[in-house]
């Protein structure tokens, strides 16, 4: 029976590997696949047994994973051990996230098993370095944006670009209409409800994201509100993980006694349908903005972060942009406000710009589009085949030796 171990480290990692897991079970040859390691719910659904949380993994930035590093070293620990030994795959796939999966790769590789790796770190915004441990590391690097391709060409290192697995989900043209009819029997209100503004809310998919975001976001909304007096606002918070509701519910509480005609619904998942239905988005910066870009929505990025891993990732960047649409563009189609900039006040009034600038939106709307054509690739089936002939290769000259 064939086996691949694979390790997603965070809900973005979970989306873009379901698709994969997913075309891997209609490849013949894959017949009886086993797969496990790390992921989330998606990948689970596809068949894949999850052997440790995948909650561990889920931290941005240098002060938060260093509070998390005791238990991450640790999970690292125990799942090399289980693959060289008892678990050992015919093929190990690490899913983004770099800083655990490489280490991982590493180790792996030194002991025979083939690495890929789904999603190229942004060694091209920061970080560049890296490409020395990724050449130790990977035998293949599979990419999701179509530059990549060229920068470990000049490294050396074998790389695919496979298209971005949510180009090819997303529809090219959105339905807003039907989107808010499906959030409406959601929410179990009228769709009317929906009628007049709305406005989707992103505030991040991890804890420390909701507590150093959320509520600047809440206080936006209550401000966004208030410009539009007398208009109808719906704004739209989709749930990205369960254990987030709870914080969220607090904020939301605390809104609606300061305002309680305010109109806030929170949405257990349903990112793609709130983006949909949405006229603009207030999204913290992340694969979420790529989401909000290929839906074709105007949007305003922030972000904040503790003060010191700020300082670290400014000296280590080398774009004048964090967000992916703005990186893709190669220019600031949106606008980013973040850590100071990151007010209520800033933050409304960006939103507002939008509202108030039809023919800038359309000209974004069609950006956007073309963006979408060059990242629309049969991602997951690519990937799956990459996997598929390593697993072949891998079977084979073991059973020549």
């Amino acid at each position: 029976m064939p086996k691949l171990a694979c390790v997603a480290g965070e809900p973005s990692g979970d989306l873009l590997a379901a698709p994969v897991l997913s075309a891997l079970n209609q490849i013949p040859d894959m017949s009886g696949l086993e797969i496990y390691g790390i992921g989330g719910p998606r990948m689970q659904a596809e068949g894949m047994r999850s052997d440790w949380p995948m909650e561990t993994l889920s931290v941005r930035g240098y002060v938060e994973a260093i509070k998390q590093l005791p238990a991450i070293l640790k999970l690292r620990k125990e799942l090399i051990h289980n693959l060289l030994n008892e678990g050992r795959p015919d093929v190990y796939l690490g899913i983004d996230a770099p800083d655990f999966n490489l280490g991982v790769e590493l180790q792996l590789r030194k002991a025979g098993i083939p690495t890929l790796h789904f999603v190229s770190p942004s060694i091209w915004a920061w970080r560049g370095g890296r490409i020395k441990k990724i050449a130790q590391a990977v035998e293949r690097m599979l990419c999701i944006f179509p530059f990549e391709t060229e920068i470990y060409d000049k490294a050396g290192v074998a790389s695919t670009y496979v298209g971005h697995p949510l180009a090819s989900d997303i529809p090219l043209e959105p339905n807003t209409n039907v989107a808010r009819e499906k959030i409406a029997k959601l929410l179990q209100i009228s769709n009317a409800s929906l009628d007049g503004i709305v406005l989707a809310v992103l505030p991040g998919s991890r804890g420390s994201e909701i507590e150093l975001i959320a509520p600047v976001f809440f206080d936006t909304m209550q401000l966004f509100a208030k410009r539009f007096a007398g208009q109808k606002i719906s704004c739209l918070i989709p749930v990205a993980t369960p254990h987030l509701r709870q914080p969220l519910e607090a904020l939301l509480i605390k809104a609606k006694n300061q305002n309680p005609d305010i109109q806030i619904y929170l949405l257990d998942g349903h990112a793609d349908e709130v983006l949909e239905a949405a006229d603009v988005v207030l999204i913290a910066s992340g694969t979420a903005t790529l989401q909000a870009a290929l839906w074709k929505k105007p949007m305003v990025i922030s972000y904040k972060v503790p003060w010191l891993t700020a300082q670290i990732m400014k000296r280590q960047g080398y774009l004048p942009y964090v967000g992916l649409p703005n990186i893709l563009c190669g220019e600031f189609v949106v606008p980013e406000l973040l850590q100071d900039d990151a007010t209520p006040e800033k933050l409304a009034n960006a939103l507002q710009d939008w509202l108030n600038h039809p023919a800038k939106v359309a000209e974004l709307k069609a950006r956007f589009a073309q963006m979408h054509e060059t990242l629309r690739r049969p991602t997951g089936l690519l990937v799956a085949q990459a996997v598929a002939q390593t697993i072949a290769n891998s079977r084979k000259q073991r059973t020549s030796l």
